[in-house]
């Protein structure tokens, strides 16, 4: 009879132009909003990028109103509900960790927490 190993695996991105045809250097996409949604089984990121609001925009809403702004939509990720706790920490710690590194740098102090909705 042969006895069962267990064997531990560490997943890392593979961004070599071997990985499924790509060119080697993978897209980097910019975004500085994040919409959140989800159905019974899975997540959906939607990544967009806000640009500063101009005078066009704020001028003739009545104070205290609330405006809807469109925002352009950079890249959609969809993943199983299950992968949304290891995410989480992994955001987390990373957080953590770029509070760490960047703690003399004022925007990095707890005052950066932009809402992410």
């Amino acid at each position: 009879m042969t006895s069962k190993k267990s064997i531990n695996f560490t997943v890392v991105p593979d961004e070599s132009e071997q990985a499924e045809g790509r060119s080697a250097a993978s897209e980097t996409t910019y975004s500085n909003f994040c919409a959140v949604s989800h159905t019974p089984f899975d997540f959906t990121l939607t990544f967009c990028e806000m640009r500063p609001l101009s005078e066009k925009d704020v001028e003739g809403v009545p104070e205290g109103e609330t405006q809807t702004v469109m925002a352009p939509v950079k890249v959609k990720v969809t993943v199983p509900a299950q992968l949304i706790p290891a995410l989480g920490a992994a955001l987390q710690e990373n957080w953590r960790i770029y509070q760490d590194a960047y703690s003399n740098v004022g925007w990095a102090k707890g005052q950066m927490g932009g809402k992410v909705h």
